[in-house]
């Protein structure tokens, strides 16, 4: 019997086919390229965050946005730079219509739903350098953002609409880092006034339509007020010596024209001797003295003509019967406040002078004209109950300033509907970003894995913010953050940054609140849109 030597075993591998070497070599170079195309999309997206970080808190700076036609707009409100800005990157826009969405959803926080989101896009670009598959950061990011919205409304605090001076506190921290911040303490219950006025008590929401924005140049922000019923930019006709004030007022809403009728093909008459173009006038005249008759039959004295775009709406010899009358003319209405001219008046447009009955007509108890520095204005007020309407009218000594104004007192009527719709409001000053952020780092403890990783990472994202606002008032981000990180850890849920003091005190207390809708619609959005630019792979061109 022989005995072989024991020889190693030799394990041969298997020779590669072509096909296996080229199919890798394929997914090498697929993944290269969507690592590149997510790389581009994130460093466009933090482009956009960066370029309006500076502008977030009430100690933010203001932008100069000048357009093509040589048009100057100074603001710091994310939604109007981003509007504004020529953005040519497809991630870049989905940045500007985030924006765009937060403004529509809670009107405040247009510029921190940017700013979170950079801050996300930030940390993902980390993980995904770390070989983290997108889906997964994905995944956990919608359950941090989840979790974060749960422990903002355990921090809020509930609010009764009926308590107002806990609104005007809301609406003074949104108006707080607007250029027109000094006048916050008239324009804070003034945007709380106007929602309550229209506000219906049974539903959970209030349409905005119904307070009207007027706009007149001229004197300070401070002679912004609210009028319970109409305004009007336009002055009185009275070139023919008419009325300027009228009490107890009729009035008409006329959509047909005080002129002589045309043919509506274009055509020429010609007039051969004088008898003739004496029968044209006369008749012409007949026919307005007959529609002016037939005005002041009902009993109007008022009438807001509206603007017609085929002939004129009214003629001299129009204006001249109605000021015989003592009728008040108020022409060139546009055709998009007809309704809500209505709705305020309680009556209805009038298309033809058939249509015209007493029935139809508005009631007011007076209509005036007032000398303003630039122009004149026409006030209605005392409108029949209850009218559901409101209007502001909107003052300012420049033209820059006259719009930052209206822009300002919009986020403002907004931020009292956001507090409508979901009546629960948190402190301000980064300290529900905080403390979320010290409450996920908790929760990511006990996850497992790549998850607790990746939440991790949201919760610092979330850091920011109280970094940014620290920045802009000229603090050490580093020192506030720390010590704000600190507070939080002790259980001081209400300890943000004060930038006034330069200091970390509770919010609650300052009176630095905001609506609970605007932080967390503002992380809901940056979370689904952050998620939507992980999950984009490839850009494929169209013809």
């Amino acid at each position: 019997r022989v005995s072989l030597p024991c020889l190693p075993l030799i394990a041969r591998s298997k020779p590669k086919t072509h096909l296996a070497t080229m199919m890798k070599g394929e997914t090498k170079e697929d993944h290269k390229q969507q690592d590149d195309v997510r790389k581009g999309n994130i460093v466009a997206a933090k482009a956009i965050a960066d370029a309006v970080r500076t502008s977030l808190g009430p100690r933010g700076m203001d932008k100069m946005i000048q357009s093509g036609q040589g048009e100057v707009i100074i603001t710091n409100d994310g939604a109007t730079i981003l509007k504004q800005m020529s953005v040519a990157h497809p991630t870049a826009k989905m940045m500007v219509e985030l924006s765009k969405l937060q403004d529509i959803e809670a009107g405040d926080g247009t510029t921190s739903v940017v700013v979170i989101a950079g801050g996300l896009l930030n940390c993902c670009g980390q993980l995904l350098n770390r070989g983290i598959h997108p889906n997964q950061i994905s995944e956990a990011f919608q359950l941090a953002c989840t979790r974060a919205t749960e422990i903002m409304r355990e921090i809020s605090i509930p609010v009764d609409f009926a308590d107002r001076e806990a609104l005007i506190k809301c609406t003074t921290t949104s108006l707080s880092s607007k250029v027109v911040s000094q006048s916050s303490g008239l324009l804070a219950p003034l945007a709380v006034d106007a929602v309550s006025r229209v506000a219906d008590p049974l539903e959970q929401s209030v349409d905005l339509n119904n307070i009207r924005i007027v706009r007149k140049l001229g004197g300070t922000v401070d002679e912004t007020e609210m009028v319970e019923g109409l305004v009007f930019t336009q002055k009185a006709a009275k070139g023919a010596g008419g009325p300027t004030r009228v009490q107890n007022a009729k009035i008409a809403v006329l959509q047909f024209q005080l002129s002589p009728p045309k043919t509506d093909i274009e055509n020429s008459v010609v007039i051969s001797d004088y008898q003739q173009m004496d029968r044209v006038l006369k008749e012409e005249r007949n026919y307005i003295a007959d529609l002016c008759k037939k005005i002041a039959k009902t009993g109007c004295n008022v009438i807001l003509l509206q603007k017609s775009i085929l002939r004129d709406a009214i003629t001299d010899l129009g204006v001249h019967f109605l000021s015989k009358l003592k009728i008040m003319l108020i022409r060139d209405i546009e055709r998009d406040e007809i309704e809500f001219i209505c709705k305020t008046l309680q009556c209805v447009p009038i298309a033809s002078v058939d249509a015209l009955r007493p029935e139809k007509l508005g009631k007011a108890d007076l209509v005036e004209e007032f000398a303003t520095s630039d122009g004149k204005v026409i006030k209605v007020t005392g409108v029949a109950k209850p009218c559901r309407t409101v209007s502001i009218l909107c003052r300012g000594s420049n033209k820059l300033v006259l719009e930052e104004n209206e822009r300002s007192i919009h986020d403002a009527l907004c931020v009292v509907r956001s507090l409508f719709k979901k009546r629960h409001m948190i402190p301000g000053g980064s300290a529900p970003e905080m403390e979320v952020s010290t409450q996920l780092m908790e929760y990511a403890k006990k996850l497992s894995g790549v998850e607790s990783y990746c939440v991790r990472a949201f919760a610092e994202a979330l850091e920011i913010i109280p970094a940014t606002l620290a920045e802009n008032a000229g603090l050490n981000p580093i020192t506030i953050v720390t010590e704000l990180r600190i507070r939080h850890a002790k259980g001081e849920k209400h300890a943000g940054i004060n930038v006034r003091k330069g200091i970390i005190s509770d919010m609650a207390e300052e009176n630095v609140l905001q609506p609970l809708l605007v932080s967390t619609s503002a992380l809901e959005l940056a979370t689904e849109c952050v998620r939507m630019i992980l999950k984009i792979d490839g850009v494929v061109p169209t013809l």
